[in-house]
């Protein structure tokens, strides 16, 4: 999966434990429940792109990595296999570290995130306000959400997100070129410690750095 595609994801990713939510409740409120009361949460996940290749479905090898954040506007998206790639942002800026370049590319998070799938686990709690949310049926043992975004310069169509027992399992994501990336989370840890400073990015040494 390439560079662009992994900053692509960036906008559409969302994960973290439930509370209070039981295992046959319906994916809309076992969301709400997870918006709610998780404020921060750190886990580990795979992703996967499958796209249209000559009328076949071809779907890449797995990246993998770990992630934490904290709302509004924190997190730590990092991958690890098959390449290294830091996405890091401190609630005003974002930082995007490529290793195999060492170039660090910075944005405003606010034009990052904007009405994108990202405000679902990194923004505020109000998310009805850019999503029209949906239930999604049952399907592969898990209640899907569904969440389409009411901007329409989005890069994504959807966003599907299946849940099970309080805790979001898998997310789906099909953007306007007809490719679907696949997340599946685990280790989950809600609300874990936090340090003041946990967020804060340092530049790695003599690494160049372009804002945008």
């Amino acid at each position: 999966m390439n560079r662009i595609n992994r900053f692509a994801i960036l906008t559409a990713l969302t994960a973290g434990l439930l509370a209070g939510a039981g295992a046959n409740a319906a994916a809309l409120d076992q969301f709400k429940a997870f918006v709610a009361s998780t404020k921060a949460a750190k886990g580990e996940f795979t992703q996967t792109l499958t796209k249209d290749v000559d009328g076949a479905k071809k779907t890449s090898a797995p990246s993998t990595g770990t992630f934490v954040f904290a709302r509004p506007g924190k997190f730590i998206w990092q991958y690890q296999k098959p390449y290294e790639q830091l996405l890091q942002a401190d609630g005003e800026q974002l930082y995007i570290y490529d290793k195999d370049l060492n170039q660090v590319t910075v944005k405003k998070l606010g034009d990052a995130l904007g009405s994108s799938p990202a405000a679902i686990l990194f923004g505020s709690n109000d998310m009805e306000k850019n999503f029209t949310l949906s239930e999604a049926g049952t399907r592969g043992g898990l209640e899907w959400l569904k969440a389409v975004p009411k901007a329409k310069d989005t890069s994504f169509e959807q966003i599907t997100i299946g849940l099970k027992n309080g805790q979001p399992e898998a997310m789906e994501l099909r953007d306007n070129f007809g490719q679907t990336s696949v997340l599946a989370f685990r280790k989950f840890e809600k609300n874990p410690p936090l340090g003041a400073t946990s967020f804060r990015f340092a530049v790695p040494a003599g690494a160049d750095v372009v804002k945008q």
